[in-house]
Parts: structure tokens; sequence; C-alpha cells
């Protein structure tokens, strides 16, 4: 009998994602129809519960993201099958001509997107599969990566092509995604400025002696 895993190698033996479901469209479609079932209405916060103010939201976010979250569920027998962003990444990057090489990277640098849009209640407005598509435009864009000969106006084309998304409005989330990107390096980098400010001299700033800095670019974020 043939095991589904990859053996073998000082990689943790998974299973191999299956192409006939990726190139299936209907498999997309599902997923597309889905997501209206479980995207939160954007009122929510407003008439159900009041008590989360917009600036709680980030905390609360982080907490709903630790895997902590997902054990409790788990012993709860909480089955929670609500289609989220991460979940349209392999069929929409299936989908484009990338670079084999470069698959994976635009894969992790989308996953952080959506985790940062996660994190801030303006993108509770935005369906999943447009976050989604989005955070792989923003991912593609930063890191300057080639798609064969699709760029640009092109290739947010076809993002919203794959994903039946408006151009218009999948531009709007894209540009969305790249400002909150901007300003979270801002503040991560005046949280750096004012941290370095109160050091005090018994304690260097690196053990080279040299003053770190935070990255300005996505291609410099350690992810």
């Amino acid at each position: 009998m043939e095991l589904l895993c990859v053996e073998g190698g000082p990689r943790v033996p998974r299973a191999e994602r299956d192409p006939q479901l990726l190139g299936d469209r209907r498999v997309l479609q599902n997923l597309l129809s889905q997501e209206e079932r479980y995207s939160p209405r954007v009122s929510y916060f407003h008439c159900v519960q009041k008590e989360i103010k917009p600036f709680m939201r980030k905390m609360l976010a982080f907490w709903m993201l630790e895997d902590c979250e997902v054990l409790v569920l788990e012993k709860l027998k909480w089955d929670l099958v609500s289609v989220i962003a991460n979940d349209f990444l392999a069929h929409i990057l299936y989908r484009l001509p990338l670079p084999t090489d470069k698959v994976e990277l635009v894969k992790k640098h989308a996953q952080t997107f959506i985790a940062l849009c996660a994190t801030d209640y303006t993108f509770a407005m935005y369906p999943p599969s447009m976050i989604a598509t989005g955070s792989i435009g923003a991912a593609i864009h930063g890191l300057s990566v080639s798609a064969n000969s699709f760029s640009g106006e092109a290739l947010t084309e076809l993002l919203a092509s794959i994903t039946g998304t408006e151009v218009d409005c999948l531009k709007a989330c894209q540009e969305q995604i790249e400002a909150a990107l901007a300003e979270s390096l801002k503040q991560a980098s005046q949280s750096q400025q004012e941290y370095s400010s109160r050091k005090t001299p018994d304690y260097p700033a690196s053990q080279n002696g040299s003053m770190t800095s935070t990255p300005t670019d996505v291609t410099d974020v350690n992810l």
C-alpha cells in the first residue's frame, strides 16, 4: 500500500497537496459560496458585543490566533467549519504562473499579511477570499516576484478573475494591506527607538556593539 506522506529526509512527514483538488474549480467555488455564510457582519460589534471596543480588537485577535484557542475548541468538541483566508491560499497560488522556487516564499509572506489583517478591525468588511487574494498580491509586489508576463495591472486582473473579485475592490484591499504593513513597521521602529533610548549603558545594543534596526521593506522581514 502506498503511503500519502513523504517519508525520508529531515522534513516532518506530511501528505502532499492533491493537484486534483487544487485544479478542480468546484472546490474553489464551494469555498467562495461557503464564506458568505460565515463572514461576520460589520455591525456585529455595534449591536451584539458592544463591550469590545476598536482598540481591544487587536488583542482579541491575537488571543484567538493562539494555538491554545484551537486546543480549547477541540476539547469542547466545538466544530468550527467557517471558511478563512488561509483556506484560499493553495487554490489561488496553484493558478498563478509563479516560479516553483518562489511559491512557498510568497505563501509565507501572504500568511503573515493575513495574520496582520486579522488584528486590524478595518479588514472586517472584506470577505476571506479577498483578504487572501490581496495578501498574495501584496506579497508578490513586495517581493518583486515575476509571474511570467503578468505584472502590475495584469496580475491584479488575474487574481481578481480567480476568485471572482471586483478589480477595484481588490486594489483597495491590497493597498490597505500594504498600508497596514507600513504602519506596523513604523510602530515597531518607534518602539525600538523608545526602548533604545531607555537603555542603560550597562546593556549593549547588540552582541557586536552595533545598534539594531527595524526592517523597512517586506523583503527584509524575517518570517
